[in-house]
C-alpha cells in the first residue's frame, strides 16, 4: 500500500488536472440529481424538498391519464426520429466531400462556413425562418410573386413545422457534427489509398472501400449516442416555432414540460415528466447497444 501510494505523488499534477472536470461533473450532474425527489413528492416552495409531502407515482399516473400525453410522446418521437434519419448522413457526406478536396486552403474555408451557423442562436435561426417564409414580406413568397405566383402562408400550414425544423438543425448543426469525422478520417492509414491506387480503384471505390470501413466505427458510437437521446428535444425551437395551428406537430416533451414547469408551477409534475424521459432514453441506449454490440465488434460498453 506505501510503495502504492509513493509511486502515485509522482503524477500528482495530472490528478490535479483530472480534479477539474471532475468537480465540474460532479456539481453540474450529478449533485443536481438530487432534485429527482420531486417526482415522488408535492412539493412546495414553502416545504421545500424535503419537507414535501411523499406521494409515490402520483404525477407518473397523472401523466399517463392526461388526454394529450399521446399525441405528445408521438410528437416527440416522430420528429427525433425524422431529424436522426434525414440528419444523421449529412455530416458523414459533409466528412467525405471536404477530405476529397485537394486544396487545404479551399478545405478550410468550405469547413469555416460549413461551421459557422453552429454559433446562431436558436432564436436567431427561427426570425431567419420567419423572414424567409413571411407571408407578404417573405423572401420565398417574394420570388413566388415574382414569377407570377401567389403568396403562400407557409407559417400557417400545419405539416411546415416539421420540414422547418428538420432542415433548418441540418443547416445549423451539420458542419459541426462532420468535424468528428473528419478527425476519423485524418487517422485512415495512407497506404490503403496507395493500395487501392495500385488495384486501379476510382475516387469513389476509395470512398466506399476505404473511407467509410474506416470510419465506421465512429458511425455506429454517434449512432448508438443519438438513438439514447431519442426523446431529448431540445425545447427552443420547437417552442419558438409552436403556434395554434400546428400545435397538433409541435407540441413535444420539452414543451410540454416548460409550459407545466415554469409557466404553471408545477414543479413536481414537471419532473415526473423529465424523470420518464430520462428513463426511457437510458433503456434505449442499453437496448441499442446490446443489440449493435451482437451484430458487430463495435458497442460504448
Amino acid at each position: 500500500m506505501i510503495r502504492f501510494l509513493k509511486r502515485q505523488q509522482r503524477y500528482w499534477q495530472l490528478y490535479l488536472l483530472a480534479l477539474i472536470p471532475f468537480t465540474l461533473v460532479l456539481l453540474f450532474s450529478y449533485m443536481p440529481m438530487y432534485g429527482i425527489l420531486l417526482a415522488f413528492k408535492d412539493y412546495s416552495i414553502k416545504r421545500g424538498i424535503l419537507g414535501g409531502k411523499w406521494v409515490g407515482l402520483k404525477y407518473f399516473n397523472q401523466l399517463f391519464t392526461i388526454p394529450n400525453f399521446p399525441l405528445i410522446l408521438r410528437n416527440t418521437i416522430v420528429l427525433s426520429l425524422e431529424s436522426m434519419v434525414i440528419g444523421f448522413p449529412f455530416p458523414i457526406l459533409l466528412a467525405l466531400a471536404f477530405n476529397e478536396i485537394a486544396n487545404r486552403h479551399t478545405r478550410k474555408v468550405l469547413q469555416t462556413v460549413s461551421f459557422a451557423p453552429f454559433f446562431i442562436s436558436t432564436v436567431v435561426v427561427v426570425s431567419i425562418i420567419f423572414q424567409m417564409f413571411s407571408y407578404r414580406y417573405g423572401v420565398v413568397n417574394t420570388i413566388i410573386k415574382a414569377l407570377g405566383g401567389d403568396s403562400v402562408n407557409f407559417l400557417g400550414i400545419a405539416g411546415f413545422f416539421r420540414p422547418a425544423y428538420i432542415i433548418s438543425g441540418i443547416w445549423q448543426g451539420a458542419g459541426y457534427s462532420s468535424i468528428l469525422y473528419i478527425s476519423a478520417l485524418s487517422a485512415v492509414d495512407v497506404t490503403l489509398y496507395d493500395a487501392a491506387a495500385i488495384d486501379g480503384a476510382s475516387r469513389l471505390q476509395k470512398v466506399l472501400n476505404v473511407d467509410i470501413p474506416c470510419i465506421m466505427p465512429t458511425i455506429v458510437i454517434t449512432l448508438i449516442l443519438n438513438v439514447g437521446n431519442i426523446l431529448s428535444i431540445g425545447f427552443e425551437k420547437a417552442y419558438l416555432l409552436q403556434n395554434p395551428v400546428n400545435y397538433k406537430y409541435s407540441e413535444i416533451i420539452a414543451t410540454y414540460v416548460y409550459k407545466t414547469g415554469i409557466e404553471q408551477a408545477q414543479f413536481s409534475f414537471a419532473t415526473a415528466v423529465g424523470l420518464f424521459n430520462s428513463v426511457v432514453n437510458c433503456i434505449m441506449l442499453i437496448l441499442v447497444n446490446t443489440i449493435v454490440g451482437k451484430i458487430s465488434e463495435t458497442s460504448l460498453f
